[in-house]
């Protein structure tokens, strides 16, 4: 019998089923409805489930496998990219313009995509998320304007990535460089890229069976670390230092 995808209970708290359950076709999606509170959503991410659907759709969730990591340390800029930021004073830092990152992701086109799947309930859901001090975002600013950024959910000490945006070329690969660099330093190993393409394959992420990511996080979700913004713990960064491989 062909698999379908699971109808969730109206109570927020209600468990999701195995991602076991998964679809093949299309790859991951796991199940239909509920809402976007934060209770369903902390769930999800700690199941190794993402929401992603557009405006004319419930909620759908989804796990695929397999599932795209970068590994902290692992972020890769070419040579090249880090010769022009030798140069650059972009200014970095964390959770001091989360809305403005939700709202310029959702703005950001996507190729054979139209429209967004960051809808308005979506961007409310996140800046709630936020509210309480599980969702963070990573800003590159020039001078006093906003030119890339990445946010995501953080659980434990597992990172979750949902997007990442570029008003001027390099602007997000910086962000997720800085990002990482910070988690490095953290001793948060993992971030989360959820599906695969190859603008982050080239920037070092790895294709991963869902059954290792689910292990993984399954440790690391359930490890001590502070709620809250990162704008104090995080600091500020200047782009030129990321020019500067860290030694492994």
């Amino acid at each position: 019998m062909r698999k379908r995808p699971f109808f969730l209970q109206a109570d927020p708290d209600a468990p999701f089923p195995s991602p076991e359950r998964a679809l093949r076709d299309p790859d991951g999606l796991l199940a239909i409805g509920g809402d976007l509170s934060p209770q369903r959503l902390l769930n999800a991410y700690r199941a190794g489930i993402f929401p992603w659907f557009s405006q004319d759709q419930p909620p759908l969730w989804w796990s695929p496998d397999p599932r795209i990591v970068f590994r902290t340390d692992g972020v890769h800029l070419s040579s090249r990219f880090r010769r022009w930021l030798r140069g650059c004073d972009w200014r970095i830092c964390a959770d001091t313009a989360f809305a403005d990152v939700v709202a310029a992701c959702a703005r950001s086109p996507r190729p054979g995509q139209d429209g967004t799947w960051i809808t308005a309930e979506m961007q409310h859901a996140y800046r709630e998320l936020h509210r309480l001090g599980h969702a963070h975002s990573v800003e590159v600013f020039d001078r006093d304007q906003l030119i890339g950024g990445i946010y995501g959910v953080a659980i434990g000490r597992m990172f979750f990535g949902e997007s990442m945006f570029s008003a001027a070329s390099g602007g997000s690969k910086v962000a997720l460089s800085a990002l990482a660099r910070c988690l490095a330093s953290w001793g948060w190993p993992l971030i989360d890229a959820q599906v695969q393409n190859r603008h982050l394959l080239s920037l070092g992420a790895e294709s991963w069976p869902r059954s290792r990511f689910l292990a993984e996080i399954g440790m690391l979700v359930g490890q001590p670390a502070p709620t809250g913004p990162w704008t104090r713990s995080f600091g500020t960064m200047v782009a030129k230092e990321l020019a500067v491989e860290r030694s492994s």
